[in-house]
């Protein structure tokens, strides 16, 4: 057994921010689209705006989603590999987009 609890804390963090049926559905989405702004996905979702920054912020704070601005627009994508393989494992689908 090891304690290499720096390493445990960063996974613990990354599977709570996906622990949330939201922020799931968000991910996926994402993976499966490559790019999106936070208009699009609130209306995929038929969430209000507000819902859908809260949890892409979450999603940001523990490095899952980056953002890239284009004027006013930002739009979002996932930035960890590791994520693909979460959501594969768990959700399933083709998400091979490459």
């Amino acid at each position: 057994m090891d304690n290499n609890f720096k390493a445990y804390n960063e996974t613990a963090e990354i599977l709570k921010a996906l622990a949330h049926p939201v922020r799931l559905c968000i991910v996926k989405g994402l993976l499966e689209k490559g790019i999106c702004n936070v208009t699009y996905m609130q209306e995929c979702l038929d969430l209000p705006q507000s819902t859908v920054s809260q949890h892409l912020q979450k999603l940001r704070s523990v490095g899952i989603v980056q953002t890239d601005r284009n004027g006013l627009e930002v739009n979002y994508s996932v930035v960890d590999p590791r994520i693909k393989i979460i959501i594969d494992t768990f959700i399933g689908g083709d998400l091979n987009h490459e």
